[in-house]
């Protein structure tokens, strides 16, 4: 039984920084790909960030690159995304999601995970 449960969010001004902590458990095959994705009213879900430590790759959707960092403490099942220079367009519930993935291309789209947490509010005004 995965579970994957987010914290960290919350409000927070223009430019300001927020970090994001997603703890799993139950994940019981090696080489999980873990992603965060954000959703707002009326939007499609996107990604945001992954990170596949067995290949020691990192992804990011262009809108973040540069601001935000995602992170993995694998003795602490912890999943991090640490965002900087937050601007309004990054209000959004984030989720991250875990699955073992066909490819790296698949990183961003929300179908190719199983696994999901409930969420957590991110709002920059």
């Amino acid at each position: 039984h995965v579970q994957l449960v987010e914290s960290g969010g919350g409000s927070v001004q223009p430019e300001g920084s927020l970090r994001l902590s997603c703890e799993s458990s139950g994940i019981t095959y090696r080489d999980p790909c873990m992603g965060w994705f954000r959703q707002t009213p009326g939007k499609e879900r996107e990604g945001v960030a992954a990170i596949w430590s067995s290949r020691s790759s990192t992804y990011y959707a262009d809108s973040v690159k540069g601001r935000f960092t995602v992170s993995q403490d694998n003795a602490k099942k912890t999943l991090y995304l640490q965002m900087n220079s937050l601007k309004p367009e990054d209000t959004a519930l984030y989720y991250c999601a875990a699955d073992r993935l066909l490819g790296s291309w698949f990183w961003a789209s929300p179908s190719a995970y199983r696994y999901w947490g409930q969420g957590t509010q991110v709002t920059v005004s």
